[in-house]
Protein backbone atom coordinates (compact mmCIF):
# COMPACT_ATOMS: atom_id res chain seq x y z
CA UNK A 1 0.00 0.00 0.00
CA UNK A 2 2.79 2.40 0.99
CA UNK A 3 4.61 1.52 -2.23
CA UNK A 4 1.55 2.44 -4.35
CA UNK A 5 1.22 5.83 -2.66
CA UNK A 6 4.92 6.65 -3.35
CA UNK A 7 4.53 5.75 -7.05
CA UNK A 8 1.47 8.03 -7.39
CA UNK A 9 3.28 10.94 -5.69
CA UNK A 10 6.30 10.51 -7.98
CA UNK A 11 4.06 10.60 -11.06
CA UNK A 12 2.41 13.82 -9.88
CA UNK A 13 5.81 15.48 -9.36
CA UNK A 14 7.01 14.45 -12.84
CA UNK A 15 3.84 15.81 -14.47
CA UNK A 16 4.31 19.14 -12.69
CA UNK A 17 7.91 19.42 -13.88
CA UNK A 18 6.92 18.76 -17.50
CA UNK A 19 4.11 21.38 -17.37
CA UNK A 20 6.44 23.94 -15.81
CA UNK A 21 9.05 23.47 -18.54
CA UNK A 22 6.38 23.95 -21.21
CA UNK A 23 5.21 27.21 -19.62
CA UNK A 24 8.79 28.48 -19.40
CA UNK A 25 9.43 27.63 -23.08
CA UNK A 26 6.32 29.53 -24.17
CA UNK A 27 7.33 32.53 -22.08
CA UNK A 28 10.81 32.49 -23.65
CA UNK A 29 9.29 32.33 -27.16
CA UNK A 30 7.01 35.27 -26.39
CA UNK A 31 9.92 37.36 -25.10
CA UNK A 32 11.98 36.49 -28.17
CA UNK A 33 9.17 37.62 -30.45
CA UNK A 34 9.06 40.98 -28.68
CA UNK A 35 12.79 41.53 -29.23
CA UNK A 36 12.79 40.35 -32.88
CA UNK A 37 9.56 41.44 -34.68
CA UNK A 38 8.54 39.72 -37.89
CA UNK A 39 10.07 41.04 -41.13
CA UNK A 40 7.79 43.27 -43.21
CA UNK A 41 5.97 41.76 -46.16
CA UNK A 42 7.52 42.00 -49.60
CA UNK A 43 7.27 45.54 -50.94
CA UNK A 44 6.91 47.17 -47.49
CA UNK A 45 9.52 49.64 -46.25
CA UNK A 46 10.79 50.31 -42.77
CA UNK A 47 11.51 53.93 -43.73
CA UNK A 48 9.04 56.69 -44.55
CA UNK A 49 9.04 59.01 -47.61
CA UNK A 50 10.24 58.39 -51.17
CA UNK A 51 13.95 59.03 -50.81
CA UNK A 52 14.77 55.70 -52.42
CA UNK A 53 12.66 56.70 -55.45
CA UNK A 54 11.12 53.25 -55.91
CA UNK A 55 7.91 52.33 -57.63
CA UNK A 56 6.45 48.92 -58.50
CA UNK A 57 9.25 47.48 -56.32
CA UNK A 58 11.87 48.67 -58.82
CA UNK A 59 14.51 51.35 -58.45
CA UNK A 60 13.65 54.43 -60.52
CA UNK A 61 16.61 55.89 -62.36
CA UNK A 62 16.98 59.01 -64.45
CA UNK A 63 18.18 58.70 -68.07
CA UNK A 64 21.45 60.38 -68.96
CA UNK A 65 20.62 61.46 -72.53
CA UNK A 66 18.80 64.70 -73.37
CA UNK A 67 15.10 64.35 -74.20
CA UNK A 68 12.44 66.64 -75.59
CA UNK A 69 8.95 66.73 -77.05
CA UNK A 70 8.33 63.89 -79.51
CA UNK A 71 11.05 61.56 -78.22
CA UNK A 72 10.02 57.95 -77.53
CA UNK A 73 11.36 54.90 -75.72
CA UNK A 74 12.56 53.46 -72.44
CA UNK A 75 14.51 56.59 -71.48
CA UNK A 76 11.33 58.68 -71.67
CA UNK A 77 9.46 56.12 -69.57
CA UNK A 78 12.25 56.24 -66.96
CA UNK A 79 11.92 60.00 -66.77
CA UNK A 80 8.14 59.79 -66.49
CA UNK A 81 8.40 57.19 -63.70
CA UNK A 82 10.74 59.48 -61.77
CA UNK A 83 8.41 62.47 -62.21
CA UNK A 84 5.44 60.39 -61.04
CA UNK A 85 7.26 59.47 -57.82
CA UNK A 86 8.01 63.17 -57.32
CA UNK A 87 4.25 63.74 -57.42
CA UNK A 88 3.55 64.85 -60.98
CA UNK A 89 0.14 63.66 -62.29
CA UNK A 90 1.38 62.24 -65.58
CA UNK A 91 1.36 58.77 -67.14
CA UNK A 92 4.13 56.44 -68.29
CA UNK A 93 3.44 56.62 -72.02
CA UNK A 94 7.05 56.21 -73.21
CA UNK A 95 6.43 59.32 -75.33
CA UNK A 96 7.66 62.78 -74.38
CA UNK A 97 4.17 64.23 -74.57
CA UNK A 98 2.59 67.54 -73.57
CA UNK A 99 2.15 66.47 -69.94
CA UNK A 100 5.83 65.53 -69.68
CA UNK A 101 6.83 68.87 -71.23
CA UNK A 102 4.59 70.59 -68.69
CA UNK A 103 6.08 68.72 -65.72
CA UNK A 104 9.66 69.55 -66.74
CA UNK A 105 8.74 73.20 -67.39
CA UNK A 106 7.00 73.47 -64.02
CA UNK A 107 10.13 72.14 -62.32
CA UNK A 108 12.45 74.40 -64.33
CA UNK A 109 10.47 77.51 -63.46
CA UNK A 110 11.15 76.87 -59.77
CA UNK A 111 14.95 76.67 -60.22
CA UNK A 112 16.73 79.95 -60.98
CA UNK A 113 19.68 78.25 -62.66
CA UNK A 114 17.60 76.39 -65.27
CA UNK A 115 16.38 77.64 -68.64
CA UNK A 116 12.61 77.34 -68.96
CA UNK A 117 12.40 75.23 -72.10
CA UNK A 118 10.51 72.00 -71.39
CA UNK A 119 13.63 70.06 -72.45
CA UNK A 120 15.23 67.45 -70.19
CA UNK A 121 19.03 67.75 -70.17
CA UNK A 122 21.97 67.24 -67.83
CA UNK A 123 21.25 70.44 -65.91
CA UNK A 124 17.65 69.34 -65.27
CA UNK A 125 18.81 65.83 -64.36
CA UNK A 126 21.16 67.23 -61.72
CA UNK A 127 18.39 69.30 -60.14
CA UNK A 128 15.91 66.40 -60.17
CA UNK A 129 18.44 64.24 -58.35
CA UNK A 130 18.92 67.01 -55.82
CA UNK A 131 15.15 67.14 -55.33
CA UNK A 132 15.15 63.38 -54.76
CA UNK A 133 17.76 63.78 -52.03
CA UNK A 134 15.90 66.67 -50.42
CA UNK A 135 18.66 69.15 -51.27
CA UNK A 136 16.24 71.58 -52.94
CA UNK A 137 12.55 72.29 -52.67
CA UNK A 138 9.81 72.48 -55.27
CA UNK A 139 6.05 72.11 -55.39
CA UNK A 140 4.03 70.50 -58.16
CA UNK A 141 2.21 73.20 -60.19
CA UNK A 142 3.84 76.06 -58.30
CA UNK A 143 5.85 77.11 -61.35
CA UNK A 144 3.26 76.40 -64.05
CA UNK A 145 -0.24 75.39 -62.95
CA UNK A 146 -2.16 72.94 -65.11
CA UNK A 147 -4.97 74.83 -66.79
CA UNK A 148 -7.93 73.84 -68.92
CA UNK A 149 -7.71 74.64 -72.62
CA UNK A 150 -9.19 78.06 -73.38
CA UNK A 151 -9.88 79.93 -76.58
CA UNK A 152 -9.73 83.50 -77.76
CA UNK A 153 -12.81 85.31 -79.00
CA UNK A 154 -11.78 84.29 -82.51
CA UNK A 155 -11.47 80.62 -81.55
CA UNK A 156 -7.69 80.34 -81.38
CA UNK A 157 -6.49 77.84 -78.76
CA UNK A 158 -4.61 79.52 -75.92
CA UNK A 159 -1.56 77.52 -74.90
CA UNK A 160 -1.22 76.41 -71.29
CA UNK A 161 2.59 76.34 -71.54
CA UNK A 162 3.91 79.52 -73.17
CA UNK A 163 7.45 78.81 -71.91
CA UNK A 164 8.42 75.74 -73.92
CA UNK A 165 10.71 76.55 -76.82
CA UNK A 166 8.55 74.58 -79.27
CA UNK A 167 5.39 76.50 -78.39
CA UNK A 168 3.25 77.01 -81.48
CA UNK A 169 2.08 80.57 -82.03
CA UNK A 170 0.09 81.30 -85.18
CA UNK A 171 -3.40 82.32 -86.32
CA UNK A 172 -4.91 79.31 -84.57
CA UNK A 173 -2.72 79.06 -81.46
CA UNK A 174 -2.29 82.02 -79.13
CA UNK A 175 -0.29 83.03 -76.08
CA UNK A 176 -2.08 84.11 -72.90
CA UNK A 177 -2.87 87.81 -72.86
CA UNK A 178 -1.00 88.29 -69.58
CA UNK A 179 2.10 86.30 -70.58
CA UNK A 180 5.35 88.21 -70.10
CA UNK A 181 8.50 86.03 -70.09
CA UNK A 182 10.30 86.28 -66.77
CA UNK A 183 13.77 85.79 -68.24
CA UNK A 184 13.96 88.60 -70.80
CA UNK A 185 17.43 90.05 -71.38
CA UNK A 186 19.10 92.23 -74.01
CA UNK A 187 21.53 90.17 -76.10
CA UNK A 188 24.90 91.67 -76.81
CA UNK A 189 24.40 92.13 -80.55
CA UNK A 190 24.17 95.12 -82.89
CA UNK A 191 21.02 97.17 -83.29
CA UNK A 192 20.53 100.06 -85.74
CA UNK A 193 19.22 102.21 -82.87
CA UNK A 194 20.66 103.10 -79.48
CA UNK A 195 17.57 103.37 -77.26
CA UNK A 196 17.04 100.57 -74.74
CA UNK A 197 13.62 99.66 -76.06
CA UNK A 198 11.75 96.47 -75.09
CA UNK A 199 12.13 95.20 -78.65
CA UNK A 200 15.83 94.65 -77.97
CA UNK A 201 14.93 91.88 -75.56
CA UNK A 202 14.77 88.12 -75.95
CA UNK A 203 14.41 85.25 -73.53
CA UNK A 204 17.80 84.30 -72.15
CA UNK A 205 18.07 80.93 -73.91
CA UNK A 206 17.43 82.62 -77.27
CA UNK A 207 19.62 85.61 -76.44
CA UNK A 208 22.59 83.35 -75.68
CA UNK A 209 22.10 81.56 -79.00
CA UNK A 210 21.78 84.71 -81.10
CA UNK A 211 24.96 86.14 -79.58
CA UNK A 212 26.79 83.02 -80.68
CA UNK A 213 25.26 83.21 -84.16
CA UNK A 214 26.12 86.88 -84.70
CA UNK A 215 29.70 86.21 -83.58
CA UNK A 216 29.96 83.41 -86.16
CA UNK A 217 28.65 85.73 -88.89
CA UNK A 218 31.22 88.34 -87.89
CA UNK A 219 34.00 85.81 -88.46
CA UNK A 220 32.68 85.36 -92.00
CA UNK A 221 32.87 89.10 -92.61
CA UNK A 222 29.08 89.52 -92.41
CA UNK A 223 27.28 92.18 -90.38
CA UNK A 224 23.87 91.33 -89.00
CA UNK A 225 21.69 93.68 -86.96
CA UNK A 226 18.82 92.92 -84.63
CA UNK A 227 15.76 95.02 -85.37
CA UNK A 228 12.81 93.73 -83.34
CA UNK A 229 12.61 91.07 -80.64
CA UNK A 230 10.15 90.90 -77.74
CA UNK A 231 6.82 92.65 -78.16
CA UNK A 232 4.14 92.77 -75.48
CA UNK A 233 0.49 91.90 -76.03
CA UNK A 234 -0.50 95.55 -75.59
CA UNK A 235 2.10 96.69 -78.09
CA UNK A 236 0.78 94.18 -80.62
CA UNK A 237 -2.73 95.59 -80.12
CA UNK A 238 -1.49 99.00 -81.26
CA UNK A 239 0.57 97.65 -84.17
CA UNK A 240 -2.21 95.49 -85.59
CA UNK A 241 -4.76 98.29 -85.25
CA UNK A 242 -2.46 100.67 -87.14
CA UNK A 243 -1.92 98.15 -89.94
CA UNK A 244 -5.67 97.52 -90.22
CA UNK A 245 -6.32 101.24 -90.45
CA UNK A 246 -3.68 101.59 -93.16
CA UNK A 247 -4.39 98.53 -95.34
CA UNK A 248 -7.57 96.90 -94.09
CA UNK A 249 -7.88 93.85 -91.83
CA UNK A 250 -7.59 91.18 -94.51
CA UNK A 251 -4.39 92.63 -95.95
CA UNK A 252 -2.95 93.41 -92.52
CA UNK A 253 -3.40 89.82 -91.41
CA UNK A 254 -1.04 88.55 -94.13
CA UNK A 255 1.93 90.27 -92.54
CA UNK A 256 0.83 91.38 -89.07
CA UNK A 257 -0.40 89.16 -86.23
CA UNK A 258 -3.41 89.75 -84.08
CA UNK A 259 -2.68 90.29 -80.37
CA UNK A 260 -1.75 86.98 -78.70
CA UNK A 261 -0.94 85.39 -82.05
CA UNK A 262 2.44 87.08 -82.48
CA UNK A 263 5.64 85.10 -81.93
CA UNK A 264 7.31 88.27 -80.74
CA UNK A 265 5.37 88.01 -77.48
CA UNK A 266 7.10 84.65 -76.84
CA UNK A 267 10.51 86.30 -76.54
CA UNK A 268 11.96 83.62 -78.82
CA UNK A 269 11.98 85.70 -81.99
CA UNK A 270 14.17 88.38 -83.50
CA UNK A 271 13.74 90.22 -86.78
CA UNK A 272 17.21 90.74 -88.27
CA UNK A 273 18.46 93.01 -91.02
CA UNK A 274 21.56 94.67 -92.49
CA UNK A 275 22.81 97.96 -93.87
CA UNK A 276 22.39 96.85 -97.49
CA UNK A 277 18.59 97.04 -97.19
CA UNK A 278 18.68 100.19 -95.09
CA UNK A 279 17.94 98.22 -91.92
CA UNK A 280 14.41 97.59 -93.20
CA UNK A 281 12.50 94.33 -92.89
CA UNK A 282 12.05 93.48 -96.55
CA UNK A 283 12.11 90.38 -98.73
CA UNK A 284 15.23 91.70 -100.48
CA UNK A 285 17.17 90.90 -97.30
CA UNK A 286 16.98 87.21 -98.24
CA UNK A 287 19.13 87.87 -101.33
CA UNK A 288 21.92 89.63 -99.45
CA UNK A 289 25.04 87.78 -98.24
CA UNK A 290 23.74 88.03 -94.65
CA UNK A 291 20.32 86.71 -95.63
CA UNK A 292 21.79 83.76 -97.55
CA UNK A 293 24.17 82.92 -94.69
CA UNK A 294 21.28 82.98 -92.24
CA UNK A 295 19.29 80.57 -94.39
CA UNK A 296 22.23 78.16 -94.46
CA UNK A 297 23.53 78.41 -90.89
CA UNK A 298 20.70 79.54 -88.57
CA UNK A 299 19.87 75.97 -87.54
CA UNK A 300 23.38 75.46 -86.18
CA UNK A 301 22.45 77.90 -83.43
CA UNK A 302 18.88 76.68 -82.87
CA UNK A 303 17.05 79.13 -85.15
CA UNK A 304 14.74 78.66 -88.14
CA UNK A 305 13.43 80.99 -90.81
CA UNK A 306 9.92 80.91 -89.40
CA UNK A 307 7.98 81.92 -92.53
CA UNK A 308 9.57 80.20 -95.55
CA UNK A 309 8.77 81.26 -99.09
CA UNK A 310 7.37 77.82 -99.98
CA UNK A 311 5.13 77.44 -96.91
CA UNK A 312 2.87 80.49 -97.11
CA UNK A 313 -0.21 78.28 -97.41
CA UNK A 314 0.67 76.59 -94.09
CA UNK A 315 2.03 79.48 -92.03
CA UNK A 316 -0.56 81.87 -93.50
CA UNK A 317 2.02 84.65 -93.52
CA UNK A 318 4.05 86.10 -96.35
CA UNK A 319 7.67 85.09 -96.83
CA UNK A 320 9.83 86.77 -94.18
CA UNK A 321 13.55 85.95 -94.56
CA UNK A 322 14.27 88.32 -91.66
CA UNK A 323 12.08 86.63 -89.04
CA UNK A 324 14.04 84.00 -87.10
CA UNK A 325 12.59 81.88 -84.30
CA UNK A 326 14.50 79.92 -81.67
CA UNK A 327 13.40 76.26 -81.34
CA UNK A 328 16.63 74.58 -80.19
CA UNK A 329 19.29 72.90 -82.29
CA UNK A 330 17.61 69.49 -82.61
CA UNK A 331 14.32 70.79 -83.98
CA UNK A 332 15.94 73.55 -86.03
CA UNK A 333 18.26 71.12 -87.80
CA UNK A 334 15.42 68.83 -88.85
CA UNK A 335 13.15 71.70 -89.89
CA UNK A 336 15.77 73.42 -92.03
CA UNK A 337 17.20 70.24 -93.55
CA UNK A 338 13.76 68.98 -94.56
CA UNK A 339 12.58 72.39 -95.72
CA UNK A 340 9.42 72.19 -93.61
CA UNK A 341 7.54 74.64 -91.42
CA UNK A 342 7.27 74.56 -87.64
CA UNK A 343 3.63 73.51 -88.05
CA UNK A 344 4.65 70.49 -90.11
CA UNK A 345 7.39 69.56 -87.68
CA UNK A 346 5.04 69.61 -84.70
CA UNK A 347 2.39 67.65 -86.58
CA UNK A 348 5.00 64.96 -87.14
CA UNK A 349 5.60 64.66 -83.39
CA UNK A 350 1.98 63.76 -82.62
Amino acid sequence: MYKKIMIILLAVVLMGMITGCDVLNKADDKAANKESPAEPASGDSDEGGTSNMTTDNHQVELPEESLQKGDNGDAVQQLQAFLIVLGYPIEKTSKYDEKTVWAITDFQLQQDSLDNTGIYDEAVRSKLLAAQEGALTFEVEKGLPLVETKQTDRGSEITGNPYEILVLVNKHHALPEDFIPEDLVIPEIRFPFTEDLPKKQMRKVAADAIEEMFAAADKEGLTLFGQSGYRSYDRQVAIFAANVEKNGEEAANTYSARPGESEHQSGLTMDVTNAEVGFDLVIAFGDTPEGKWLQEHAAEYGFIIRYPETKVDITEYQYEPWHIRYVGKKAATEIMEKGISLEEYLDGLK
